[in-house]
């Protein structure tokens, strides 16, 4: 009797059910109707025996499964496929719902489509996450109808399933897929005149017009009887270490991913880069404590093993504090190191406050602040003040932005760069950053 619990009724088996009801109403006031009554009824019966007869005459009606990777990537777009094939052998219209994780808060989530006989045929849609963690899949509904449409049969597939999901990892496959030559010139890296020399001899070579003359070795000319320079690369093995900040102010969403998220899959990005240029990548997070540490590497394992340590990192909404993190730094890395936090400061007086370990870090280490800009305030300065609250939100904001400009402007004064990105943009312009400084050689 399994059956029996996938027995439905359709909006027209209710509308000519209503119908019906009227005219049997009708047939007492006006007895000459009820001939016409009683054939209609039949009919209505005869057409839902004939729509039972169609639904399940076929005892499975589909085979179906739900395909899609073990893991998601936040942020991105991730593909689901649902095959399905159909064992009636007459054309069907069919409703798929599919039970979608919570996270995604979607209440109307379905496909309609007409199947003819015996097809094979599969549903492909994307989806994208916003928040890290464990996402419940739930079963798969096929709402079945017949032309006639009077009954509908519901099948329940038992596709539950937990996917989980990670810092964005499908920027690390495309990537991976460029060489380190091929990313300068995607990001639009232009050659820079270098500051300092910071170079590790590689070869010697035969001299080619352009070559530096003072490159050229003259005890290697001498024997060959040709000019001969020493070839020189950037220096490797140079220590970079993400320093994220996990406090409250880190929670603020911007395009559905929070300024964590934002940082986290920022990391990821520039960690991916500094690998391929053969330095050695790091990681630290923090609040008002230490969270994590993965100390520099350039082993084949260490992205994999940042992306396990950045998976389940999520803020306390304590207040952040620099001074376990200069104490740790002070302690363990040794190193002249580039330190790149990614860090919000949404207010002036929280960044001054924290100048002081700033200039203190930069002493012995390269400094690098990536900021975020808030979109929503740069909006406010764009939009037309046409009242006074308006001509006072405007003010205010261009006001806030100026300083907070103006501030970051002023740490290169201590050594300290700077980086004040919107979140959207804030994995491309922290890699050039990166590809700057080693073009520069001040690392």
């Amino acid at each position: 009797m399994k059956w029996i619990r996938q027995i439905g009724f359709s909006s027209r088996f209710y509308t000519a059910s209503i119908g019906l009801m009227f005219m049997l109403i009708f047939t007492a006031i006006f007895p000459s109707i009820k001939l016409l009554t009683e054939l209609i009824a039949l009919a209505m019966g005869g057409f839902l025996f004939a729509d039972f007869y169609l639904l399940f005459r076929v005892k499975q009606g589909f085979n179906l499964e739900r395909k899609m990777a073990n893991r998601f990537s936040n942020g991105d777009e991730n593909p689901v496929e649902i095959k399905l094939h159909s064992h009636y052998q007459n054309t069907i219209q069919i409703r798929i719902i599919d039970e979608l994780p919570l996270q995604f808060q979607e209440r109307n989530f379905h496909f309609d489509r007409k199947v003819e006989k015996n097809e094979s045929f599969k549903i492909s849609y994307s989806l994208r996450p916003v928040l890290r963690g464990i996402y419940n899949f739930g079963k798969v509904h096929i709402f079945i109808n017949t032309k006639i449409g009077l009954l509908e049969r519901h099948l329940k597939f038992k596709q539950e399933t937990d996917v989980a999901v990670y810092p964005s990892f499908h920027q690390l496959k495309q990537i991976e897929m460029l060489s380190f030559a091929e990313m300068k010139n995607l990001l639009g890296l232009k050659k820079i005149r270098h500051i300092g020399y910071n170079k590790e001899f590689e070869q010697v070579k035969n001299y080619v017009i352009g070559d530096e003359i003072k490159h050229i070795n003259w005890k290697a000319t001498a024997r060959k009887n040709k000019l001969m320079v020493n070839q020189y690369q950037d220096e490797k093995s140079q220590y970079v270490y993400c320093m994220i900040d996990m406090g409250r102010t880190m929670e603020m969403p911007f395009n559905g991913l929070s300024l964590l998220d934002y940082s986290i899959n920022a990391s990821l990005a520039i960690s991916q880069i500094i690998l391929k240029n053969s330095d050695e990548a790091g990681l630290i997070t923090y609040d008002k404590k230490i969270r994590s540490v993965l100390p520099a590497s350039k082993k084949s394992k260490q992205l994999n093993l940042m992306l396990e340590s950045l998976y389940g990192q999520k803020t306390n909404f304590d207040e952040s504090s620099l001074e376990p993190v200069y104490s740790y730094i002070q302690r363990k890395i040794r190193q002249r190191s580039l330190l790149i936090f990614f860090i919000n400061f949404e207010s002036i007086y929280s960044l001054k406050r924290n100048l002081a370990l700033f200039k203190r870090l930069s002493k012995s280490h390269l400094v690098l602040l990536v900021s975020y800009k808030n979109t929503e305030i740069e909006k406010l300065t764009t939009k037309a003040a046409n009242d006074i609250d308006g001509i006072y939100l405007k003010t205010i904001a261009e006001n806030f932005l100026y300083e907070k400009r103006t501030f970051l402007k002023e740490l290169s004064k201590y050594g300290i760069h700077t980086l004040f990105a919107a979140p959207e943009e804030v994995n491309i312009q922290t890699i050039n950053k990166y590809l700057e400084i080693k073009a520069r050689g001040l690392l």
